[in-house]
């Protein structure tokens, strides 16, 4: 499993494009995962949190580029 800082480095240099993609399937994931949930098939719980987290930092991260774009 990779570190939390070297997730948020990953995405930092990543575009606008390549977030909006990835945030796109992290979204997907979780409706899945939301799923197996409920169903009681969900064979990693702590993925719910770590997607959870990811989509998180992605929308900060756009937030941010937002604000500075807007100066």
């Amino acid at each position: 499993m990779a570190k939390a800082s070297q997730i948020l480095g990953d995405l930092k240099v990543a575009t606008d494009d390549q977030l909006s993609s990835q945030l796109n399937e992290l979204k997907r994931e979780q409706f899945n995962l939301r799923f197996q949930a409920a169903t009681n098939q969900l064979e990693k719980p702590s993925r719910v949190r770590q997607v959870r987290r990811t989509i998180a930092q992605i929308k900060t991260l756009q937030t941010a580029r937002a604000a500075a774009a807007s100066k």
